[in-house]
Parts: structure tokens; sequence; C-alpha cells
């Protein structure tokens, strides 16, 4: 997989541990291991603000929306619905990542059980 995260698409001002935090995390996430992307992403989060803290709180509530649907059997996607308005405060790509791609997958995933969502980049270097 080539690095959905090269250096024109970071925020400047993220360590290198917060990029190996957010390459972790998405790798989990991609797995289905939600809770441990999840696990993942708070430390940077905790040291977030502004955008960065938002695109992050984002992620984590769209882990644990898959968490508590498929290990809990949450049918509320009351966690999407939080995430989806931290996201929406974003640009449609933001620390290298297609958000409105990663959204709908999410959602296709709360309903299918098969289904594995995955941080992407955007289509596009500009995005």
């Amino acid at each position: 997989m080539t690095d959905p995260w090269p250096a024109h698409w970071r925020p400047p001002h993220w360590t290198a541990a917060d990029v190996q935090a957010l390459r972790l995390g998405a790798a989990l996430f991609a797995r289905g291991e939600w809770w441990e992307a999840h696990e993942a992403w708070e430390v940077p989060w905790q040291r977030a603000s502004g955008p960065d803290r938002a695109f992050l709180q984002g992620v984590i509530l769209l882990a644990a929306a898959l968490h508590k649907r498929w290990h809990h059997g949450s049918l509320t996607h009351r966690n999407y619905h939080k995430a989806a308005r931290h996201l929406d405060t974003l640009p449609p790509a933001y620390a290298g990542v297609d958000l409105a791609r990663l959204r709908a997958e999410v959602w296709d995933a709360l309903h299918d059980p098969a289904l594995r969502p995955a941080l992407h980049p955007p289509s596009s270097p500009g995005a």
C-alpha cells in the first residue's frame, strides 16, 4: 500500500509520532479492529486543537460507531452522527484522508458486517 500521507498533505505541525499514530490507527481500522484504532488515535487527539482535533475526534467516533454496532449490537448510530458534526467542519479531504469516502464506507459498514472501511487518500493530489 502506498503511503496515504505524503508530506504535502500532512498538517505541517503534526509530529512524526502523530503521523505514526494515524498510520497505526488506519491499519487497525481497515482490519476491523475499531477499538484498537480508537486507542491509537487517543494520544494525538489529546494534544490536538482546531481542525486537527475535529479530524481526530471524527475518526475516533467513526471507529466507536463501528465498534458499538458490531461488538455491542447498537442500532442507533449515534457516534456516526456525532462524528459527522466534527467532520462537517473540515474540507472534503483532511490530513490526507478523503472524508466523504470514509463516511460513506463507514455508513455502509454499519449495515453490513462484512465490510471494512478504510482511510483513503483523496483521488486528486490537490484535494
